[in-house]
């Protein structure tokens, strides 16, 4: 446990923008999600929306500092790779 005044406030601190950040890091994860069952299921204009969507999602998500910029460049990479591979087998 937390001794001192500071280490108290920085624990109560903590936890409020951990609830704070918490519906924007799900936020996130649901529309990534969803870009990447529409991609599973072979749909090219639903998987392209909601590839567009996820990936602004993440930026939004990063600029407010909820998850770092290179983990949201990481989730973007993946997902588009993932996006391109169904493009190219569909044509």
């Amino acid at each position: 446990m937390a001794n001192s005044k500071s280490s108290k406030k920085r624990i109560r601190v903590a936890e409020r923008r951990r609830n704070e950040n918490k519906p924007l890091r799900t936020e996130a994860r649901t529309f990534v999600k969803r870009a990447e069952v529409a991609i599973a299921s072979g749909d090219v204009v639903a998987a392209d929306a909601a590839t567009r969507e996820a990936v602004s999602v993440l930026d939004r998500v990063a600029d407010k500092d909820v998850i770092h910029k290179n983990n949201a460049a990481r989730r973007k990479s993946r997902l588009i790779a993932k996006y391109h591979a169904l493009v190219a087998a569909s044509a």
